[in-house]
């Protein structure tokens, strides 16, 4: 079956899943395919067109699950040697290189929390071509109006607002809200999703406290495995405005691999630690 490439990338875009395009881009002797040959290959394996012979696409099978994991762009060059060229009817062998892209849908932003801050960052993040997402339960703030960039707009309670947000390894959920008892109702609500980074803005104090009243709250120390806090690089940012840059550039950072953040990863990682240890210690002496 012919599949025309370029539409099922915009597919692929539009239902939100991942793709690795490969593109011969120089070639050297003999090789199978001409120069701008294409493959497409989707995330569950399956896979359109063609850049070769068997051992040329193995070689870039692999790369591409790399490439859609990691979601950076690589260039990898294969020797094709005279006994695999003879196999796929050549007189000679050559070498060819191929560049492998990463086929991504537009990233997703959920903001939990319709303040000064939340709508900073919404105006940023649209920009920057995140789609985005606003959770409330005053319809005051999360309007139209005031969000006129946004996607979905939600007027719920926080521990309810995200059962009808589509959410997946594609979104970034930042906590928000105007205080300290919401925060807490919508971190719990983030950590339980699909999410591939939750963010909660504060003190460490704040998120200290917050993390050990649901931890004795019940949730269990691994729903926090995707949890960074306090959120935003630290540039010195005071106003909602230098907040949202610091923010936005901490998640441009994450999404291009430059920044992994396990510093806070760390810190939430030691706050488990010191909550866990005791209750495994105590039930030891019982």
């Amino acid at each position: 079956m012919t599949v025309d490439l370029y539409r099922r990338i915009v597919q692929i875009r539009d239902e939100g899943r991942r793709a690795a395009l490969a593109t011969i881009v120089r070639r050297v002797g003999s090789t199978p395919r001409k120069d701008h040959a294409k493959m497409l290959i989707e995330e569950d394996g399956t896979s359109w067109g063609s850049v070769g012979g068997g051992c040329v696409e193995a070689e870039v099978w692999q790369q591409a699950f790399e490439v859609i994991e990691s979601g950076r762009p690589a260039l990898i060059g294969y020797e094709m040697k005279d006994e695999e060229a003879r196999e796929e009817g050549l007189i000679c062998g050559g070498t060819v290189e191929v560049f492998v892209e990463p086929i991504l849908p537009d990233p997703k932003i959920v903001l939990m929390g319709a303040g000064h801050l939340g709508r900073s960052i919404a105006r940023l993040a649209h920009d920057l071509g995140f789609q985005v997402t606003v959770a409330d339960d005053r319809e005051a703030f999360a309007n139209r109006e005031r969000f006129p960039m946004a996607e979905r707009i939600v007027v719920d309670r926080f521990e309810t607002s995200l059962l009808d947000v589509p959410v997946d390894s594609n979104t970034h959920i930042l906590v928000v809200t105007r205080g300290h008892s919401h925060d807490q109702e919508a971190l719990r609500a983030a950590v339980e999703t699909d999410a591939r980074y939750v963010g909660l803005v504060g003190s460490r104090r704040k998120i200290k406290i917050i993390v050990e009243a649901l931890l004795d709250a019940g949730l269990a120390a691994s729903a926090f495995e995707k949890l960074y806090a306090p959120i935003g690089l630290d540039i010195g940012s005071e106003t909602p405005e230098e907040i949202a840059v610091s923010v936005m550039a901490e998640l441009i950072a994450l999404r291009k691999g430059k920044h992994r953040l396990s510093e806070k990863q760390e810190f939430v990682r030691a706050i488990l630690k010191q909550r866990v240890r005791p209750a495994l210690a105590d039930r030891a002496e019982i």
